[in-house]
C-alpha cells in the first residue's frame, strides 16, 4: 500500500522553494507536479506562476512551508557554530601536538586574522547587549 502523498511539492533552492502541486488523480496513475509558484524565503515573497491565482490551501501550504522551512535554517546556522567550536577545538589540539613547522607557518596568519575578527565582532556585540540591560 502507498502512502499518502501531500497536495504541494517543494523543491529547495538558495532562496527558497519551486512550488508544486502535486496530482495523483489522474487516469494513468502517475505522479504529475504542477509548478505553481516560486517562494522567496529571505523577503518572504510569493510569486504564482503561469498566470495562477494561489487558492488559500495554497497560500496556508506555503506559508506553513515557509515557517518550517526558516526554523531548519535557525537551528542549522546554531549547529554550524557549534561545529566551527569543535573545529576550533580540535585545531588547536592539532597545532598543539600534530602539526609540523610548515604547517603552521602555513596556516597561522590565516588562524590569527579570522580568530581576532571573530574576537572584535563577539567582544563589540556583547558589549552592545550588555549596554542594552542597563
Amino acid at each position: 500500500m502507498m502512502a499518502e502523498l501531500p497536495e504541494h511539492y517543494f523543491r529547495v533552492r538558495e532562496n527558497g522553494a519551486q512550488v508544486f502541486r502535486v496530482d495523483t488523480g489522474n487516469r494513468h496513475r502517475r505522479i504529475e507536479m504542477e509548478p505553481i509558484a516560486v517562494v522567496n524565503i529571505r523577503n518572504g515573497e510569493i510569486k504564482p506562476q503561469g498566470g495562477r491565482t494561489l487558492d488559500e490551501a495554497d497560500m496556508q501550504a506555503i506559508r506553513d512551508w515557509m515557517a518550517e522551512r526558516k526554523a531548519v535554517l535557525a537551528a542549522r546556522d546554531i549547529d554550524d557554530i557549534f561545529r566551527a567550536i569543535d573545529h576550533l577545538n580540535l585545531t588547536a589540539q592539532w597545532a598543539q601536538s600534530r602539526a609540523t613547522d610548515a604547517q603552521l607557518e602555513e596556516v597561522t596568519d590565516a588562524l590569527l586574522l579570522a580568530m581576532h575578527d571573530l574576537r572584535t565582532v563577539l567582544v563589540r556585540k556583547k558589549s552592545e547587549r550588555l549596554a542594552e540591560k542597563d
